[in-house]
């Protein structure tokens, strides 16, 4: 562990302080809180919340919608046109930062009060790194740094306890990327143990408009499709529900149907209250 992740847990430690293709989603067993129910939240407990990954995807849509809450988000991104378009919404401050640099992205995330990252890439940089390890175990260790207590880590079916829910084929052409986001779940949960933490692992991802449907369940097992504005909406939900914490939760949409048949197996919604 290097020195500067070392004192970040310390610091915690103190009393003070999309992927998979397609798949079907099983049947849930009790109505979910809706994935859509996050416009209509009650005001936010967290205030100014720091979101890396937001230049698109599931980062985007969460920007968008912690800004439905009159929440201040603070973005980092590393194109000077992506900085731009984010500072022109309001309750958006973008800045520069390069997830590979722990200090950058310290740097951006001082002064918020919680963190959602979902960074990821389908490649390694020229250096053999990936985002979705050095990336996201920079904004971890700089939450930690910075006593930023709420972390959220926006990770994928198919790691740790989920391995087995992913077809064996999607597996194999993703290992590695699901390598480097499982050990990056691994530093939240071995070093952070004072932090309250959720990891949610989305499966398939979509871009079609939200469904509402979508759930967070505790079964590894879990295994479907789901949009990205549902993710989203889920990760709000999780944001502000203090049942979630120290949880790691898959998110699936039992309402997408997909060429695999279902095993008839019944999933049970998370109670975010």
């Amino acid at each position: 562990m290097s020195r500067r992740l070392l004192l970040s847990c310390l610091l915690l430690s103190s009393p003070a302080t999309a992927f998979l293709a397609p798949q079907t989603a099983h049947a849930f067993s009790r109505p979910a809180v809706s994935a859509a129910a996050s416009s209509t939240a009650v005001p936010a407990v967290y205030k100014k919340v720091f979101v890396a990954g937001g230049s698109r995807g599931v980062g985007r849509c969460i920007i968008e919608q912690l800004l439905k809450q009159g929440v201040q988000v603070v973005a980092m991104v590393r194109n000077e046109a992506v900085m731009a378009e984010l500072n022109a919404m309001e309750g958006v401050t973008a800045k520069l930062g390069d997830a590979f640099h722990q200090k950058q992205v310290e740097n951006v995330m001082d002064g918020c009060d919680a963190a959602i990252t979902t960074l990821g890439g389908s490649t390694s940089d020229e250096t053999g790194k990936r985002v979705d390890y050095d990336g996201n175990s920079n904004v971890v260790e700089s939450a930690g740094i910075l006593g930023v207590v709420r972390v959220i880590l926006v990770s994928s079916i198919g790691c740790g306890s989920s391995k087995e829910a992913a077809p064996p084929a999607v597996f194999e052409a993703l290992k590695e990327v699901l390598d480097a986001k499982e050990r990056a779940e691994n530093v939240l949960i071995k070093y952070y143990t004072n932090t309250n933490w959720t990891i949610i692992r989305p499966g398939g991802l979509k871009s079609e408009p939200a469904t509402g449907k979508a759930i967070l369940t505790e079964d590894y097992k879990a295994i479907g499709s789901i949009h990205r504005e549902d993710v989203a909406a889920l990760v709000l939900q999780a944001l502000e529900s203090t049942n979630t914490e120290r949880k790691i939760l898959s998110a699936v949409d039992p309402s997408i149907e997909s060429a695999v048949s279902p095993d008839g197996r019944v999933l049970e919604a998370f109670a975010l209250a």
